[in-house]
């Protein structure tokens, strides 16, 4: 008799793909270019995923890094990673009709900065050097913030009043490095402060308590998201931790046949910012494959909705 071969099996993680913050971002580009037309410039990637941004160009939307690069008097929508004041200024100075596609929670973390810098409070950024957020929030108190980018980085930090000292952090980060984090700083600086709530997003931390489910499940991880997306690499790096192979994709054209080799359960799931399209393409490839099971495992009730940026209610191009 033939051994049985093993059930091939996929377990969608849920929550996934978009949260709240990306899906006002992108909608907020749909609905300047339906109210106002091309072009709609945005300064920056207006959510960190490929298809997102390709998709709104064909729109006719023009993507850019700096708001120098934006003709004055033009409208142009700062994306949901956040801007520095410094920007702000700059689109002023230019006569630029601005959108602040901004996270809510995002600018929460803005607020803290500038309240704790208020009262002269040293503030400690734990986030990835060079990731807008980060260069967002620390534009809000330059004087004030200090980044931690690691562990590493936790022995090199010097303050001036170690009583005075306050932590804050990007909101895409991983829960359990975070924690790692902080407590290494606080056996550096025991009096060091919490913030007054926790500044890691509902959604990144919905999806890696999702990907936590589904990975001590599988062999196999396969992440949908951009590789400058913070929050879908955190998703690999918790599928490594609880023991499975993961790997990011931008969509099914990277998923790789030798990763499916003796695999009989894989797990998915995608990046706050990422298209449901292209995790169904993911899965249309693994029923290509023989992984025709497909079973959708809930760990988290996700119901928040943000309202579109005020300036959408106004006319933008009123003289």
């Amino acid at each position: 008799m033939e051994p049985k071969t093993p059930a091939r099996r996929v377990l969608v993680a849920k929550p996934r793909g978009y949260c709240a913050g990306v899906d006002r971002a992108v909608e907020a580009v749909e609905k300047a270019l339906e109210q106002y037309g091309a072009p709609i410039y945005v300064r920056k990637q207006i959510v960190h995923n490929t298809h997102v941004v390709r998709t709104l160009e064909e729109r006719g939307a023009i993507f850019v890094e700096e708001t120098a690069e934006v003709p004055e008097g033009e409208i142009v929508v700062f994306s949901a990673h956040g801007v520095s004041p410094m920007v702000h200024a700059e689109a002023g100075q230019r006569q630029l009709r601005t959108i602040d596609a901004t996270c809510p929670l995002v600018t929460k973390v803005h607020n803290e900065a500038k309240r704790f810098a208020n009262q002269d409070y040293d503030i400690l950024l734990i986030g990835h050097e060079g990731h807008e957020e980060v260069e967002g929030t620390a534009g809000e108190a330059p004087d004030h913030i200090q980044l931690v980018d690691g562990l590493d980085s936790v022995d090199r930090i010097q303050v001036k009043d170690p009583s005075k000292l306050v932590w804050l952090s990007q909101t895409t980060l991983s829960v359990d490095e975070t924690i790692e984090t902080v407590t290494k700083l606080k056996e550096r600086f025991p009096t060091l402060l919490d913030p007054p709530s926790d500044d890691i997003c509902y959604a990144t931390q919905n999806r890696q308590v999702a990907v936590k489910e589904i990975a001590a499940q599988s062999q196999l991880v396969i992440v949908v998201g951009s590789e400058n997306s913070s929050n879908s690499k955190r998703l690999v790096e918790v599928a490594k931790g609880f023991g499975a192979a993961s790997y990011l994709v931008d969509n099914a054209s990277f998923v790789k046949d030798e990763w499916l080799e003796g695999v009989t359960t894989v797990g998915v799931t995608s990046g706050a910012s990422v298209p449901e399209e292209l995790v169904d393409g993911v899965l249309a490839y693994l029923a290509g494959h023989g992984f025709a099971d497909v079973e959708e495992v809930e760990s988290v009730k996700e119901s928040m909705r943000f309202a579109l940026p005020h300036e959408l209610r106004k006319d933008l191009r009123a003289n």
